[in-house]
């Protein structure tokens, strides 16, 4: 007889659903271990193992996927974007906890989803640095906003210091002169002899940079004094800025480290490719995870959430879409990534930006992202198939199998 569990997790507590043959079963469990006693309890009465359905519910389903894995039961996790689009096809009537239990226990009736296949810890560590590296990404933007908010009171003109992206350096000035003032009353000598104390920036440097910051200080007229509480706002979010992008580098450097300790070579196959960087590479397998748990490239192209049904490797679908029901970290790194391969095409040449070339000269739709998202399709191909074959990215291999995959 089929038993199927369905599992509507909440925050404290989840909706059990016992669908035994055509019979059913439901009770309520709380999050933590006398309710997964509970839950054992029921799961044992089987002499063979149920079949196990609930939603990725972030850190409260994280909870029940540890629980299953220690007691080895396999389960089935689905995208909650998925299972609502799977319920609402004539399964679902009202929306209560209890008929969610029940419908995502019919919905393994009928669908048979694949159960989840399991990850060495080393990639579920890769995981959490990177989302926590994403978390960090975020609180960053937060800071340069405040960062710039504080500067229009007391020196906003700094901000045209330097015309490339601002990093370090630009932060590190900002901690020592957050107000026009300060420059205005420091000694060029001594302006310019700290200046060469910074990463990167020698004599000449160092001049032009102190005669640009004198002159941004002369042109600024400040809202407030140099004893002012915005001057302090200013610093602590310039530290606070040094602070989070030193802690982002530690994260990189500390995944980079996980990642050659696997007993493969996938950061350095997939650091092959043109363009990807290494933060990029590290961070792509961390999303991914091990690819050698995708039967093929299209299993990966549903997990990120790029709907297959609408690529054609020939001519381009107008109607591309992304389906948005996978990893959208992974789908924003990838969508990213072929900007950069096609950055580097110029001197680093690679299939993916021929591809990418080729597309927006023939194509009719106009805009980058669509393309953008064929070209992913692309990219994914080759990743899986660096890792597979355990190889480092070739452009004349990559090219002749193009030509052999088109003929075929």
């Amino acid at each position: 007889m089929q038993v199927t569990f369905g599992i509507d997790v909440s925050k404290s507590t989840s909706t059990v659903c016992e669908l035994i043959g055509e019979s059913k079963n439901e009770l309520t469990i709380t999050n933590n271990r006398p309710g997964f006693i509970q839950l054992l309890h029921e799961l044992t009465a089987f002499s063979k193992h149920p079949q196990i359905i609930f939603e990725a519910t972030g850190v409260y389903s994280r909870t029940l996927q540890s629980f299953l894995e220690d007691y080895g039961y396999d389960y089935v996790i689905l995208n909650p974007l998925k299972a609502k689009k799977e319920m609402d096809m004539g399964l679902r009537h009202n929306k209560t906890d209890k008929t969610d239990a029940y419908h995502l226990a019919l919905i393994q009736r009928l669908y048979h989803h694949p159960i989840n296949q399991l990850q060495s810890q080393t990639y579920k560590q890769l995981n959490a640095l990177s989302r926590f590296y994403d978390q960090l990404t975020a609180d960053l933007v937060m800071a340069k906003n405040r960062l710039h908010q504080a500067l229009q009171s007391t020196f906003p003109e700094i901000e045209n210091l330097f015309s490339s992206a601002k990093g370090k350096n630009y932060w590190q000035i900002v901690v020592r002169y957050p107000h026009c003032d300060l420059v205005r009353r420091e000694d060029k000598k001594q302006l310019i002899n700290w200046l060469m104390s910074l990463k990167g920036i020698a004599f000449k440097h160092a001049l032009r940079t102190a005669d640009k910051l004198i002159e941004l200080a002369y042109q600024a007229y400040p809202v407030v004094s140099c004893s002012s509480i915005e001057v302090e706002q200013v610093q602590y979010y310039a530290h606070r800025l040094l602070n989070l992008s030193d802690q982002r580098e530690n994260l990189i450097a500390r995944m980079v480290k996980l990642a050659k300790s696997l007993p493969n070579h996938d950061l350095e196959n997939i650091e092959s490719i043109p363009g990807f960087a290494q933060t990029t590479a590290v961070r792509v397998l961390a999303e991914l995870g091990d690819l050698r748990r995708f039967s093929n490239p299209n299993k990966i192209n549903a997990f990120i959430g790029i709907d297959p049904g609408r690529y054609q490797s020939g001519e381009m679908d107008s109607n591309l879409s992304i389906t948005k029901h996978g990893n959208a970290v992974a789908r924003k790194l990838l969508y990213r990534a072929i900007g950069q391969i096609d950055n580097a095409a110029k001197t680093n040449p690679c299939h993916i930006a021929d591809y990418y070339e080729s597309k927006k000269l023939s194509s009719q739709i106009k805009g980058f992202k669509k393309i953008a998202i064929a070209s992913i399709h692309k990219l994914i191909r080759t990743i899986y198939a660096l890792i597979i074959n355990d190889q480092p990215y070739d452009y004349n291999v990559a090219t002749h199998n193009q030509k052999d995959f088109s003929c075929n």
